[in-house]
């Protein structure tokens, strides 16, 4: 197969290789769904690391952002209790695995295996140089929160 110019490698260990035997990204959007290698078994207001038995090593000025997958609530009643995860490319050692940072709102089993949450990488913020100004030449929208309202 021939790789595109826009085509990354980024090297990947997986801890359980049966549990990623699919593992590819996915043909509609741009996030690559990640799974538990475990049986997680919460309780309600408990907080766990679930462990997702994947190391990267990222391309040099690329970071990835972990997100849960949009049916993980309603599936499991667990939220992201970091909202996002960030995970930059100095994260790249042997043993540097993915976890997803958990808060269950109900008692909860998810089993082994599940598409918990999902990932995508991009490219840096690049260097940013900010100005001091007394005004800034806008229209103001209205505040945040604002979009759609009259």
């Amino acid at each position: 197969m021939e790789k595109s110019l826009n085509t990354k490698e980024v090297k990947i260990k997986f801890k359980d290789p049966k549990v990623y035997e699919k593992f590819n990204h996915i043909e509609v959007g741009d996030w690559i769904d990640l799974r538990t290698i475990d049986v997680v078994t919460l309780k309600k207001g408990q907080f766990r690391k679930v462990d997702l038995g994947v190391a990267m090593e990222l391309p040099a000025g690329y970071e990835a952002l972990l997100v849960p997958r949009s049916s993980t609530f309603k599936n499991y009643g667990v939220l992201q209790a970091n909202s996002m995860a960030v995970v930059d490319n100095s994260f790249k050692g042997d043993d540097d695995y993915w976890s997803f940072l958990v808060l269950a709102t109900e008692d909860v089993t998810i089993p082994k295996g599940a598409r918990i949450c999902q990932f995508r990488i991009m490219k840096n913020q690049p260097k940013i140089n900010f100005k001091v100004v007394d005004k800034l030449d806008n229209d103001n929208r209205g505040g945040m929160g604002s979009t759609g309202t009259m």
